[in-house]
């Protein structure tokens, strides 16, 4: 199963250092950025599943990446900060942060928090056009019309929907689905991918799965 992906917009290293050693040994990857503006970059190219984020960043303040991130994104984003007032929280929350956490903070009430937005995301239908992927039921509906995948179909088609457009190669795919037990030379992944663009044919889903040859395959955005 794929890694659940965390971006750290934090300057303070030792700090940026505890929440990486914490959260990968809880599962997640992590990536981190010192500055409000490469923290923007690495959300916008790399689309992380939830983004923890400090206020107290050297360029501008972390509030204004709240900001800039709901312009176009609604990545679930956890605000850390030691500005324990009512008026600043509701000031966040209003900004569009989803939940936020009081410095200093224990390690299991920042999991704890983690884990509960991205159950909540988890649960939410990715809609793409016509397609609709639901992750809690495992269900996928084209044009209203339910699509049958095998399991393997499944996991290929949810991790595509989360970012249409984007062109994963085999070894991404193998690695995701199957976490790198391919052996090489493997065409396990064509064949599911021809079964999945069969599948979507059958319901018209002409063109919806994209080929990029001697590259992978994509979803349409």
């Amino acid at each position: 199963m794929t890694r659940q992906r965390i971006l750290v917009i934090e300057d303070d290293l030792d700090i940026a250092n505890v929440l990486r050693l914490d959260l990968s040994d809880a599962g997640f990857d992590i990536d981190h950025a010192d500055t409000a503006m490469t923290g923007l970059i690495k959300a916008r190219e790399e689309q992380p599943d939830l983004i923890l984020l400090d206020l107290g960043l050297p360029d501008f303040d972390g509030s204004d990446v709240v900001q800039r991130l709901r312009k176009n994104s609604t990545v679930p984003v956890i605000v850390l900060t030691a500005r324990d007032t009512v008026e600043e929280r509701v000031r966040l929350l209003g900004l569009g942060a989803d939940d936020y956490v009081i410095k200093p903070f224990h390690p299991d009430e920042l999991l704890a928090r983690i884990k509960v937005q991205l159950r909540q995301r988890g649960s939410e239908s990715l809609i793409l056009g016509d397609l609709e992927l639901d992750p809690q039921k495992r269900l996928v509906r084209y044009k209203g019309e339910e699509l049958r995948l095998s399991p393997k179909e499944f996991d290929i088609l949810a991790l595509l929907i989360r970012q249409p457009g984007r062109v994963y190669s085999r070894q991404e795919i193998g690695q995701d689905i199957w976490q790198g037990r391919l052996p090489d030379g493997s065409n396990v992944v064509d064949v599911h991918m021809a079964n999945l663009r069969a599948k979507l044919r059958d319901l018209d889903g002409y063109g919806l799965l994209r080929t990029v040859r001697g590259v992978g395959y994509a979803l349409r955005g």
